[in-house]
């Protein structure tokens, strides 16, 4: 076991600070991984903050890792000395259940080892990607392919799975007509995704402000879901709407303007429970969904999708003792629209 150095919350709404935390010795088929970037997401600050329940403190945030190996176990196969690897939303899981075996750990029935925030099968804390380094098994590492940075390539790991995993498993693409609640973090690269699919993409948004961005980024159409003639014109009209956001939506109004046996599915986590009239479901065969990250298969998948397609998150690169004023400015969606930091900053 060795100490690197991190960021951490010393407790829930306390503010980031610099030390040091413990990494196991490197194991049998583990892989250290020099940090290079970790992207900023909004569970972070969830997270931090206790917004999704009790953390466990210190917590080292961070699950959009993006680094290169400097050694590798006796018994690992999948990578070398070198590679530019990443880790995503978790970094181990039971191995045995059926979603593990159908390549779907990020439901696996035995639970998820989270990369920060939770606990290892040794009953030791995770902490995340604020750090100079990690030790991760090589069957929960990813190889980022050449061709994407690994500064725009750290969010994809959450950010850019969260979207591809939904966008797959409904078969956005060529005559489907997809609309992305929300362009931030997530959106953006729910635009960027869907348009290389070949979907005809709709931005859903509170205003107009964004809407050159959207354009820019892949979208077809770009409406201000603050003007209620959007819910009049855009009735019935889409196969496939992804929400993004983690604050309430009035579902009724969403899903009126979803297809029969279309889906609305959520991506963004709201702290507090939401309310649904069912009639709104009922009266057209609708479907109210939800889909969490991706399994580690599809998460390859996706960065090789990504590097064919030329895709990269829009960020912008901070240093450690910009990580609190990130937050608050992630809070105040002023970022377009990944904060990543730069690890050799810590």
């Amino acid at each position: 076991m060795t100490t690197v150095p991190a960021y951490a919350a010393p407790a829930a709404d306390a503010p980031l600070e610099r030390t040091t935390v413990p990494r196991r010795a490197v194991g049998e088929h583990d892989v250290l991984i020099e940090i290079k970037y970790a992207g900023i997401c909004h569970s972070d600050i969830h997270q931090a903050r206790n917004g999704w329940g009790e953390g466990i403190f210190p917590m080292v945030p961070g699950h959009e890792i993006a680094g290169i190996v400097a050694e590798v176990g006796p018994g690992v196969t999948r990578h070398k000395v070198g590679d530019r690897v990443g880790v995503g939303c978790f970094v181990d899981s039971c191995r045995t259940c059926a979603y593990c075996e159908q390549g779907l750990e990020q439901y696996c029935t035995g639970g998820t080892t989270a990369t920060y925030n939770g606990l290892d099968k040794a009953g030791e804390p995770t902490y995340g990607g604020y750090s100079t380094h990690v030790v991760v098994d090589e069957n929960y590492t990813l190889r980022i392919p050449e061709g994407i940075g690994l500064d725009e390539a750290a969010p994809l790991l959450c950010a850019g799975i969260t979207l591809y995993s939904p966008l797959a498993h409904w078969q956005a693409g060529p005559g489907k007509k997809v609309a992305i609640v929300g362009l931030g973090g997530l959106g953006h690269m729910g635009v960027k995704i869907a348009h290389a699919l070949g979907a005809e993409v709709t931005v859903l948004s509170q205003s107009l402000k964004k809407q050159e961005d959207g354009l820019k980024l892949g979208a077809d159409h770009f409406y201000a879901t603050s003007d209620p003639a959007t819910f009049t014109e855009l009735a019935g009209h889409f196969d496939l709407i992804i929400s993004t956001v983690s604050a309430p939506l009035d579902f009724g109004a969403y899903l009126s303007l979803v297809k029969t046996d279309g889906a609305l599915v959520n991506v963004g986590a709201p702290e507090e429970p939401v309310s649904l009239n069912l009639f709104s479901l009922i009266g057209g065969r609708k479907t109210l969904a939800g889909s969490m990250i991706g399994g580690i298969a599809e998460t390859q998948e996706m960065l090789d999708f990504c590097a064919a397609h030329g895709l990269g998150a829009e960020i912008e690169v901070i240093g450690a003792d910009e990580i609190n004023e990130a937050y608050e400015r992630v809070i105040a969606s002023d970022v377009r629209y990944r904060f990543v930091i730069d690890t050799s900053t810590i």
